[in-house]
C-alpha cells in the first residue's frame, strides 16, 4: 500500500474522532449509556469506557449480536437481545438448554430467525468447546454462520484482539475516497488498514465504529457520500 493510502488512512481515523468523539460499541443490554450521536440505535453505549467485556456473559451477548446483527440493523437486534435477558437466555449455559423453537421465537425481531437460530446454537458448541484463549481467526470461521466480518467482529469487541472489522458502510466510505474499487476483497481491505494503523484495540474499535456513524450520516440512501465533506478533503491531501 502506497504512503499517500497510509496517510489518508491515518488522517480518516483522526478526523472522524474529532467530529465524533469516542462511540461506546460494542453496546451492551446492561450498560445505561448512550449514542452520543443519537442515529439508529441509542442504548447500551459505554462512550470512552474501554473496560468491556467485564464478563463471560456480557462477551456472550456480544458474540450473539454479532450473528443477529447480519442482514439487520441493530435496532432489531436490541430486540431480540431483549427478549433474550428478560427469558434469562443470556449466558453460553442458558443459550445451550434452549430449545431451537423458542430460540426462534426470541430472536424473531432480528429476521432470518431459522437461519440464525441454527447459527447461534453452532456458535454456542464451538464457544463452549473452545477457551476463549485458543479462539483463533481460523477456528472461528470454520462455524457455520460465521464469515469474515462476523470472526472479526467477535474477536474484536468480544475478545478484544486487534482484528479490524471491514462492512458495507466502510466500503461505500473506501469506494468514495478512492481507497478501494469495487472488486476489493474483504481481506485486501482489512489488510490495507491493518497495515496503515498499528494493531490497537481501542483504535480498532473506534475507527470502525467512527466509520459506522458517518456512513449514517451521509452513505444511508443512495447516491452514496452526497454531502460527504471527507471527499473534497481527502482529494486535497498530498
Amino acid at each position: 500500500m502506497g504512503n499517500r493510502q497510509q496517510r489518508v488512512l491515518a488522517f480518516v481515523y483522526r478526523w472522524l474522532m474529532d467530529r465524533y468523539g469516542p462511540q461506546g460499541w460494542w453496546p451492551l443490554v446492561a450498560c445505561d449509556g448512550v449514542n452520543p450521536t443519537k442515529t439508529g440505535a441509542t442504548k447500551g453505549y459505554h462512550p470512552g469506557d474501554y473496560t468491556y467485556p467485564r464478563t463471560d456473559d456480557q462477551r456472550v451477548e456480544i458474540c450473539v449480536g454479532a450473528i443477529l446483527t447480519q442482514n439487520t440493523a441493530w435496532t432489531n437486534v436490541e430486540k431480540a437481545l431483549g427478549n433474550l435477558q428478560r427469558a434469562g437466555r443470556l449466558s453460553l449455559s442458558a443459550l445451550a438448554a434452549t430449545p431451537v423453537e423458542e430460540l426462534r421465537e426470541l430472536i424473531r425481531p432480528a429476521g432470518y430467525y431459522n437461519q440464525k437460530a441454527a447459527y447461534l446454537q453452532n456458535l454456542v458448541a464451538f464457544l463452549m468447546a473452545h477457551e476463549p484463549g485458543d479462539i483463533t481467526r481460523e477456528a472461528l470461521l470454520t462455524c457455520k454462520g460465521v464469515g469474515n466480518e462476523t470472526a472479526d467482529s467477535i474477536l474484536l469487541y468480544a475478545f478484544s484482539r486487534p482484528e479490524f472489522v471491514i462492512d458495507a458502510y466502510t466500503k461505500r466510505i473506501f469506494l468514495a475516497l478512492g481507497l478501494c474499487d469495487e472488486r476489493s476483497s474483504y481481506m485486501s481491505m482489512k489488510q490495507q488498514v491493518e497495515s496503515a494503523i498499528s494493531p490497537d484495540v481501542v483504535v480498532y474499535q473506534e475507527y470502525h465504529a467512527l466509520l459506522v456513524e458517518h456512513a449514517k450520516q451521509h452513505y444511508n440512501k443512495k447516491p452514496f457520500g452526497i454531502g460527504d465533506p471527507l471527499i473534497n478533503i481527502v482529494k486535497a491531501l498530498k
